[in-house]
């Protein structure tokens, strides 16, 4: 028989919560900073239960549309609820704590080596990246392209062919989980200090301490709203 015949997929009820969201705000002419109406509020209107609601806020803070500040109310940080599908977030979701694994790996190595074999060049590279996404982070912006020139600069550094290949082998899904992290609440000041303390270890040649203050940074990426959220949960 035919695979067209398969059982259609029902959307999950917070997905149409979700929706309505969105269209909430368009007609509402909301902006950056307003208030949604509280969960019991927005439950009552719906007719759904708040888990439900709880659940359509959780895609869209995990995807860094709105803020929810705890006792406090959810509030936009975008003008437009414009969420991706909620199966690419599945899968993103299901994928990320590989990659986050891989760049664990793969970078501690690159601090390392870097600290050992950087040339002024490099150190020169590395700053002009750190400079880069400060200015970014300093105007409101999450400063991605900075942190990914400064990512890139360290695997430069640290000389080594085999390790820069295997690095550009995944280089959407580390740009993935760049953004991933940038778009935690005060995530982009974070990483920049982070980065400074990356980076004057590799100045200082002192490879453990490199090695450390990279794992120390991977393991703040690692740490997003995404991988607490329960796409079963209703």
């Amino acid at each position: 028989m035919s695979d067209a015949l398969r059982p259609l997929n029902r959307p999950k009820l917070y997905e149409q919560v979700v929706v309505r969201l969105r269209e909430h705000v368009a007609a509402s002419d909301l902006d950056v900073g307003d208030r949604l109406p509280p969960e019991r509020e927005l439950a009552e209107r719906l007719g759904v239960s708040r888990a439900s609601v709880r659940q359509a806020i959780v895609v869209l803070e995990v995807q860094g549309l709105v803020e929810v500040r705890h006792g406090g109310g959810t509030y936009l940080r975008e003008r437009v609820l414009d969420s991706e599908p909620v199966e690419e977030l599945v899968a993103r979701r299901r994928r990320l704590p590989d990659v986050l694994e891989a760049r664990e790996a793969l970078e501690t190595k690159l601090a390392e080596l870097a600290a050992q074999r950087r040339t002024d060049d490099d150190l020169a590279e590395i700053d002009a990246a750190l400079a880069e996404m400060r200015a970014q982070v300093e105007s409101g912006d999450l400063g991605a392209d900075g942190d990914r020139r400064f990512h890139a600069a360290i695997t430069a550094a640290a000389h080594s062919t085999m390790l820069a290949e295997f690095m550009r082998t995944i280089a959407d899904e580390i740009a993935e989980s760049r953004q991933e992290s940038l778009r935690q609440p005060n995530r982009p000041s974070k990483s920049l200090s982070q980065h400074e303390r990356i980076a004057e270890a590799i100045r200082e040649g002192n490879s453990r301490g490199a090695v450390t203050a990279m794992r120390r940074h991977l393991r703040t990426v690692s740490r997003v709203r995404l991988l607490s959220w329960d796409p079963d949960g209703e």
